[in-house]
């Protein structure tokens, strides 16, 4: 590949009707995980147009075009006081929309909520966030994120030593963390425990104790990371079979609990990296149907214990009614 491009390709019949990023690991022969990535920071190009769904389907005839210098798109909205839950001069607590990245992929990205924030409290103090100069925003510090689907609570903190108290409470597993997930069928009150590794064989992470193959002894493949998920059932659904969770987290893996229902054979609704075992009905969502509904932790600045609270999005609380109305009456 030259310039920065690879295409275009043609979609042939044994790839048409396939989900994009099977087309494009099969056209450009690379791994699961790249393909996905290209997919999803917008370098993947189908008949001229920026393809951003791994999820949706190629036509026969379709033109599939690589262009790695293509710019991340913007996806964030601007921030408005309705995300903000609380703001003190230690921590900000937001309620991420979905579909919003928690921190840049790719260097000068501008769509992330960790960007716009720092934007939103430049704006607020009647700094240069506008004109988007370094030395104009006030500092943000990650202590957690959310996946770019997922909805719900997070904590930054504005200074260095809260950001640092923060971080030791992750480490603690002293924050507490809950989700509420509809996950496709039966699903069991139950405990998943495993260790998780960025490889399980087939380039996406997974439990070392679920993988393809034998785990080669490779540092940045066998750093495993121990990740517990406490699942309760809310709710169950029958045609199609769903069921709403709550999850708990007691440790905070990348996708840890996306990958304990996905190995369990019980993907999310709206899943669109860990459907690769699953054999079951797809049931159809918008959107990665996760919201993390509660937030707790110490203050670093007053010491007290807070806690916050989110209902479910109106994405994912209409998906739940249409489950709701095709059970009928109790």
């Amino acid at each position: 590949m030259t310039g920065g491009e690879a295409g275009p390709r043609r979609v042939g019949v044994d790839l048409a009707g396939r989900r994009l990023d099977a087309a494009v690991r099969a056209l450009f022969e690379t791994s699961w995980g790249q393909a996905r990535r290209w997919v999803e920071g917008g370098k993947v190009f189908v008949d001229g147009e920026a393809a951003l769904d791994c999820g949706s389907t190629v036509r026969q005839g379709a033109e599939v075009a690589l262009r790695l210098d293509a710019p991340r798109p913007r996806t964030a909205r601007a921030v408005d006081e309705s995300m903000i839950v609380r703001l003190d001069r230690h921590v900000l607590v937001v309620d991420k929309p979905s579909g919003v990245s928690t921190v840049p992929h790719d260097e000068g990205e501008t769509g992330s909520l960790f960007v716009e924030l720092r934007r939103w409290l430049a704006r607020r103090r009647g700094g240069a966030g506008d004109a988007g100069r370094r030395s104009g925003l006030p500092p943000l510090f990650v202590v957690h994120r959310l996946d770019r689907g997922t909805s719900g609570l997070i904590v930054f903190a504005r200074s260095l030593p809260s950001s640092t108290a923060l971080r030791e409470q992750f480490r603690r597993h002293e924050v507490h963390r809950r989700y509420l997930a509809l996950a496709h069928g039966p699903v069991a009150d139950r405990t998943f425990t495993s260790h998780l590794i960025v490889d399980r064989g087939d380039g996406l992470r997974g439990s070392r104790e679920r993988a393809l193959r034998p785990v080669q002894r490779r540092n940045e493949v066998t750093a495993e990371k121990l990740a517990v998920t406490h699942v309760e059932a809310l709710e169950r659904f029958d045609a199609p079979p769903v069921t709403l969770l709550r999850c708990r987290l007691e440790t905070g893996r990348t996708h840890q609990i996306r990958i304990h229902l996905s190995e369990a054979g019980h993907p999310l609704l709206g899943e669109t990296i860990y459907l690769r075992r699953y054999a079951g009905v797809e049931v159809p969502a918008p959107r990665l149907m996760l919201h993390a509904a509660e937030l707790g932790f110490v203050h670093p600045g007053s010491g007290e214990r807070l806690r916050f609270d989110r209902a479910l999005p109106e994405d994912m609380a209409a998906t739940l009614e249409r489950l709701r109305r095709r059970r009928g009456p109790e």
